[in-house]
């Protein structure tokens, strides 16, 4: 059974820094995407970043490049994003992802929110 477990949300005010974590179990991790999505009130979710495998390839949607970085520990089953630089625009919830040949997968959430 697939299980992704987010943590690391909170307050921080514009300009701060968060780290998220997410510990994965129940498949196989190191032969898995991972990604992170997100979900502001009122808009639509929104894939934020992924990264292959191995941890080589990395992939930001535009508006957090050069202040997010995502990556992984295969040995931890864990995914990290750390966010620097949050903006009041990042707020939302965030999602750790995964997928199958059969369906995408998502923890419960973990809220940010920027804000002073």
């Amino acid at each position: 059974q697939v299980q992704l477990v987010e943590s690391g949300g909170g307050l921080v005010q514009p300009g701060g820094s968060l780290r998220l974590s997410c510990a994965a179990s129940g498949f196989t991790f190191s032969k898995s995407l991972m990604g992170w999505d997100r979900q502001a009130p009122g808009k639509q979710r929104e894939l934020v970043s992924s990264i292959s495998r191995g941890g080589v390839i990395k992939h930001y949607v535009e508006s957090v490049k050069g202040r997010f970085t995502i990556s992984r520990d295969n040995a931890k089953n864990t995914v990290y994003l750390q966010m620097n630089n949050l903006k009041p625009e990042d707020t939302a919830v965030y999602y750790c992802t995964t997928n199958d040949s059969r369906r995408e997968y998502w923890g419960q959430g973990t809220q940010v929110t920027v804000s002073s």
